[in-house]
Order: C-alpha cells, then structure tokens, then sequence
C-alpha cells in the first residue's frame, strides 16, 4: 500500500515538472498533477484486475481524457492542458528508447520485443483518447452557441 502512494505521489510530481517545462500557467499545476495521478492510479489498478498492460493503459488514458475534458469545461481552458501534462506518466519512454538502443547495438530479438510493446502501448493510448473523445460533449456540461 505504501508503493502505491508514493507511486501516485511520484506521478503528481512527475507530471507537474513536465507541466511546468511545457509552460504550463502555475494555476494549473496541481490540476495537471491530479490528472496525471489520477491516471497512474487507473493504470495500478486496472493492471492488478486484468494482468494487462495495454488495458490496464487503455483504460487510464480513456479516465484521463475524460477527467481532463471535465477540468476545461471548469476551468473554460482547452482539453490539451491537461491531457498532454496528464498523459505523460503513461508513455512507453523507456521502451522506445530499448527499441532503438538494441536496433543499434544488436539482438534484433530484444529491439522487436520493445518495438511491438510500445507500439501497443501508443496504440491503447491513442484508442482510450479516441473513445473517450467521442462521448458527447454534453455529458461535460458543454452548451451549443445559438
């Protein structure tokens, strides 16, 4: 139980630097550290539930997108603040950088293995932000302009 806090607690942290390299305003940093906290604690317990990376990451970038659809309807800021701040604990950083790293210096086996990992990691991110982008705007209390 502990881990688990101070995994969340890293990805609050984590995610409010990456906010604040990528100038986000300073009244939205600890919206964009809750969002990315949010989205890491969907990630441990989806994870514990199916044993599944890529659903496990489907399901906290589908949670992320949602949450960070809500936060700029209160907020009357665009979804991308949060989104792009929040979704950086979920990115295949470190796979990438294997893939290319064992491209170049050899077992083609190991580079695969990588490759396909993040490649399904970027697929189930990109799905979960597709679904939940396509819920109707209504639901996060957005009105028509007559």
């Amino acid at each position: 139980m502990l881990e688990i806090i101070f995994q969340l607690i890293a990805a609050f942290v984590g995610t409010v630097s990456f906010s604040i390299l990528f100038s986000t305003p300073n009244k939205y940093l600890p919206q964009c550290g809750l969002v990315g906290a949010l989205g890491w604690g969907v990630h441990l317990l989806t994870l514990d539930v199916t044993g599944s990376s890529v659903a496990a990451i489907f399901a906290a970038s589908a949670i992320l997108t949602i949450c960070s659809r809500y936060l700029a309807r209160i907020y009357k800021v665009t979804t991308t603040l949060f989104l792009i701040s929040g979704i950086f604990t979920l990115v295949p950083g470190a796979g990438i950088y294997y893939t290319a790293y064992y491209t170049i210096t050899g077992p083609g086996e190991s580079a695969l293995y990588y490759g396909m990992s993040s490649l399904k990691t970027a697929i189930a991110i990109g799905l979960g932000i597709g679904v939940a982008y396509s819920l109707p705007p209504k639901l996060f209390g957005w009105k028509r302009r007559s």
